[in-house]
């Protein structure tokens, strides 16, 4: 089971969240408190919504689409389609037109799926949670509509409700109540595994680099273009472009050690995340991840 927007046995924790939540699934006949229930619910549904962007008539939308917007295009290259050209534009057009409605039904099918039944509700769950301050840990983009890195609200986003005040705590028994005969003890609440250094590392420098290849090949090049240079004119001046060939190679080797660091503090991270999996299926309430580990498990996944 992966990691969950939120678990339920943080939506059981308090009384008001989980009166809601099951009100909700009454409604929709899942227990979102339920956390094995939930995960089979977003498996699911997640592979429905990828059969329903995979349907034919989204492939021949594109197709036919594309073949209206390009048969004009090819007008000039056939003396056939020149001699037609009153009809070829027509047909260009109801290609193109027929292409946007097959895209446009494609995509209102998807959305209604999006849209509708029980990611409906778990949505409206997740909405409550968030206004009484329960931390949401992570939200997969797809549940919201949202490519992998996208942002934006997406075709269905999470809904936003006025914040709740904090449950007041129970008053204190007085020194005349009776005793109980029997003392329940308080659950004792699952720690979070703490962020290890490297982690937190990985969070401040997951979105650096990534230049060394460019700018290598540019230092070869001008290197070659000063040669060139030096060879054509009869300049001698130019061979000392071939100091910047060394520096290419230098720039190429910090980058690929670079790149291994990162890989390393990529599987920390990774391994952090499968921690707090485990935290969260024993009851942990798991803090919202960073944006990197957000899109780290996003990629993972």
């Amino acid at each position: 089971m992966g990691l969950l927007p939120v678990s339920g046995a943080a939506l059981r924790a308090d009384d008001r969240v989980r009166e809601a939540a099951r009100g909700i699934g009454a409604r929709y006949g899942v227990d979102y408190t339920d956390d094995e229930a939930v995960a089979a619910l977003l498996t699911e549904r997640r592979r429905s919504l990828e059969r329903e962007q995979r349907r034919p008539a989204a492939y021949l939308g594109l197709l036919t689409l594309m073949a209206g917007m390009f048969l004009p295009f090819g007008i000039p290259l056939s003396p056939v389609l020149d001699t037609h050209l009153f009809a070829v534009l027509g047909t260009a057009g109801g290609l193109t037109v027929i292409g946007a409605a097959l895209l446009v039904h494609a995509r209102a099918q998807w959305k209604h799926a999006l849209r509708n039944g029980p990611l409906a509700g778990y949505r409206e769950v997740l909405g409550v949670a968030r206004a009484h301050g329960i931390p949401l840990a992570h939200i997969p983009p797809w549940l919201e509509g949202r490519t992998n890195g996208g942002g934006g609200t997406g075709a269905a986003p999470i809904p936003t409700y006025p914040p709740v005040e904090p449950a007041p705590e129970a008053p204190a028994e007085t020194e005349t109540a009776p005793s109980p005969s029997v003392t329940v003890p308080a659950p004792v609440p699952v720690p979070v595994p703490p962020k290890p250094w490297a982690v937190s590392y990985y969070e401040q420098t997951a979105d650096a680099g990534g230049w060394h290849d460019e700018v290598g090949c540019l230092l070869v090049l001008a290197g070659g273009g000063g040669v060139t240079w030096a060879v054509t004119v009869g300049t001698e001046v130019g061979f000392a472009a071939l100091l910047l060939v060394p520096v290419a190679i230098w720039v190429w080797l910090a980058g690929r050690r670079q790149g291994r660091e990162k890989e390393a503090l990529r599987e920390e991270a990774l391994k952090y995340v499968k921690e707090l999996q485990a935290a969260q299926a024993a009851g942990a309430r798991v803090p919202e991840l960073s944006p990197q580990l957000r899109a780290l498990l996003d990629d993972h996944h």
